[in-house]
């Protein structure tokens, strides 16, 4: 008995070692890039997904690039992957988007935002799907009308750190999200604004306004709005279907969300039935309805996700720039008189709102708008899969592994950009011309995947800061800053003390 046991521990040590050696011996067949698989099962996803400063890249990538170099593997979400740190790489990846890569983002994000999301389609679908929204958001109607809805909003929301909202609004808000409108005034007329409350605000008023005609502050806005800030807390939570987890809580408020929806699209059919002769569209749904060959069900998704997209990242972003500028006050200083000349021009002709004349003089603003995307890094990181064996630098990236091009990484790499991590807008100024582009920029994603909203973001960012430097002043009313969960959140919601100018 005694002598069979050694021998089956000495069979076991042998086809240890040979698996061993087996697997070292593929991955030198391989050429892999460094790197480790981490735990069974997780991987090393914990480690990746930890919360850091957002104009980071956190220890993980710090460790992993000082050990590995800028292109390593891991075991990330469940799958082998390999992680890029390297610009040359990520613009390879997004370039070749439908031919040696394709899109791939975890199962529970696609559950949340639909099957049929522009986020989650692959090859001509997603084609179709991007095509309605570049023809929804087309240079001719940016000019026309996006232009003058952006200004109204923005006004909406400023004007409302003076005058207040109503209360039951304000209270309605306190409930659900923590992280609310809130206003107190003292003799001076300093006014307390959590500020990303009021950026979730503008830049979901605005997309419903778009995307479905909905009117900001009515009841109906105001109710779709809450549903969806429980929808976006479960888009980056544990896929975990119990009754009082995120992930299902997002899944009620996607029920509910996509009923809404549904409703207006029966009331839009309902008035194209009426109608005599071609009226013009005025939002994506009536346009979608009309020029289109989707499904309802494809139409939702394409809708919800428009929201989602349109919304999270702009809203983010708006808020990093004002973050960034309160500690800049050259900046703001050059802003301010950027903005003074554009106003200036402007009462000349006698008109009260900007034109896209005006837009496109804000140069300065561009640098800011650039500057805080690079550094905030709203979107830090994409996730795709490999459709065929590619070699690169010398190394085998194999077949149906995932790839993750790391942009934050890129864009807060100190051998392309001086002093990396300092806001820094002159950066983009060029011989007095403002860069708008560089292979090492990569904020809207690139390749067919381009966002289709990123003009939109842009004159959403510029507009704002036009009407907020010429009448306020403001300052943070206590330290935050923002993290990276993997998306961007400011823990206290960034409140900040604004002063009429």
């Amino acid at each position: 008995m005694l002598n069979f046991s050694v021998q089956f521990l000495l069979l076991l040590t042998l086809a240890v070692l040979l698996s061993v050696k087996l697997i070292k011996w593929k991955r030198k067949q391989l050429n892999l890039p460094p790197g480790r698989r981490g735990w069974p099962f997780v991987g090393e996803t914990f480690g990746y997904l930890k919360p850091h400063p957002a104009t980071s890249v956190g220890q993980f990538m710090e460790q992993h690039i000082s050990r590995y170099g800028k292109i390593y593997r891991s075991n990330l979400f469940g799958e082998p992957t390999i992680v890029s740190a390297d610009a040359a790489l990520n613009r390879f990846v997004l370039q070749n988007e439908g031919k040696l890569f394709e899109c791939s983002y975890p199962s529970s994000i696609g559950g949340i935002l639909g099957k049929w999301s522009m986020l989650v389609l692959v090859g001509d679908m997603h084609r179709e799907m991007r095509m309605i929204s570049l023809n929804f958001m087309n240079n001719v109607r940016l000019r026309s009308r996006l232009l003058p809805e952006v200004e109204r909003h923005s006004l909406l929301v400023l004007r409302s750190w003076i005058h207040g909202s109503p209360f039951s609004a304000l209270e309605e808000a306190k409930k659900a999200l923590k992280k609310s409108l809130c206003f107190l005034f003292n003799m001076n007329r300093q006014v307390f604004v959590n500020l990303i409350g009021f950026s979730l605000q503008f830049t979901f008023n605005l997309m419903a306004k778009n995307i479905m005609s909905m009117e900001p502050y009515e009841a109906k806005t105001e109710k779709l709005r809450l549903e969806y800030i429980s929808f976006m807390k479960g888009v980056i939570s544990a896929p975990l279907k119990f009754p009082g987890t995120p992930y299902w809580k997002a899944l009620k408020s996607r029920s509910n969300i996509l009923n809404v929806i549904e409703q207006k699209m029966q009331e839009r059919w309902q008035e194209m039935r009426e109608q005599e002769g071609d009226e013009e569209v005025d939002d994506l749904l009536g346009w979608c309805l009309k020029h289109s060959n989707l499904s309802k069900e494809q139409t939702l998704d394409l809708l919800l996700s428009l929201l989602f997209a349109g919304h999270e990242t702009s809203s983010v972003a708006l808020a990093s720039a004002i973050f960034f500028l309160e500690s800049c006050p050259e900046a703001v200083q050059e802003l301010r008189e950027e903005h003074s000349e554009i106003e200036r021009k402007k009462l000349q002709r006698a008109e009260s709102s900007l034109t896209w004349e005006d837009y496109k003089e804000m140069e300065f603003t561009q640098c800011v708008i650039n500057e805080t995307l690079r550094l905030s890094n709203v979107v830090r990181f994409v996730h795709r899969k490999v459709l065929r064996d590619v070699e690169y630098k010398g190394y085998k990236i194999p077949r149906g592994w995932k790839i993750l091009p790391v942009f934050a990484s890129v864009h807060l790499d100190s051998s392309l950009y001086d002093d990396p991590h300092r806001f820094t807008p002159w950066r983009w100024q060029k011989n007095g011309v403002t860069s708008t582009t560089t292979n090492n920029f990569m904020p809207y994603g690139g390749g067919p995947r381009l966002c289709a909203g990123s003009e939109l973001a842009k004159l959403e960012l510029a507009v704002f800061l036009h009407h907020l430097v010429l009448s306020y002043r403001w300052e943070l009313a206590e330290p935050d800053h923002p993290l990276a969960f993997p998306f961007i959140e400011f823990p206290k919601g960034l409140p900040i003390k604004v002063y009429p100018i």
